[in-house]
């Protein structure tokens, strides 16, 4: 169990804990990460590390839920102000690659999570489709999405997102068949995103009205 800090000093040193542990695990992995590299580049003492986390996996947990926390927010925040279902598909993953290109340690330290805390990976993945089938459902319901099962759509769509970003944000340069020692792209090409998105909105656009001009009266 995490300890929750009771000063905004505690808040801080909480804080630093987990951009350092967040800095390891997607650098060396978790197998070759330690608490005292951790506390080291944070730049406290050891002994205070476990008045916050019991040990590493305790810690890794815990920044799996912040950077899930964090890559929510982004996500839901840009869609906010869309006006329709469609709008916020496209606010919501240009937030998203946006928001894995600043932070390349979501992809790397999920992956990890699939070995070291399943429970983890779980609980990523869900948190961001349950809220996903619930914008689905709204938006059947306001006729802005074809009918669909939405537990399956959202699946569908995460799993777009993530391989998308994947290959041209984690990943470096076009037409590289692995990840690239450069570093990061800083944004999805333009036509890229497009094609995507063409794709995900044929998805899900509404079934156009039967067309009326080929009846006749009588």
């Amino acid at each position: 169990m995490s300890g929750a800090p009771r000063t905004a000093r505690g808040t801080r040193t909480r804080a630093k804990l987990l951009e350092a542990a967040e800095s390891i695990f997607a650098s060396v992995g978790y197998h070759d990460a330690s608490i005292v590299k951790i506390t080291e580049q944070a730049q406290v003492g050891l002994g205070t590390f476990y008045l916050y986390f019991e040990g590493k996996q305790a810690i890794f947990d815990e920044v799996v839920e912040d950077l899930n926390r964090r890559v929510r927010h982004a996500m839901t925040e840009a869609a906010r102000s869309a006006g329709t279902r469609l709008e916020a598909e496209r606010a919501g993953f240009r937030a998203f690659f946006r928001f894995t290109a600043e932070h390349p340690a979501l992809y790397r330290i999920i992956r990890q999570a699939e070995f070291v805390s399943p429970g983890a990976l779980r609980m990523h993945y869900t948190r961001i489709v349950n809220g996903y089938i619930e914008g689905l459902k709204s938006a059947q319901a306001a006729g802005e999405v074809r009918p669909l099962d939405p537990t399956v759509a959202a699946w569908a769509l995460m799993g777009v997102g993530e391989l998308i970003g994947m290959r041209w944000v984690l990943w470096d340069e076009p037409g590289d068949a692995g990840p690239a020692a450069a570093g990061p792209r800083r944004e999805v090409p333009e036509e890229v995103f497009e094609e995507m998105m063409q794709f995900i909105e044929r998805a899900l656009a509404p079934d156009a009205a039967p067309d009326q001009e080929g009846t006749t009266d009588g």
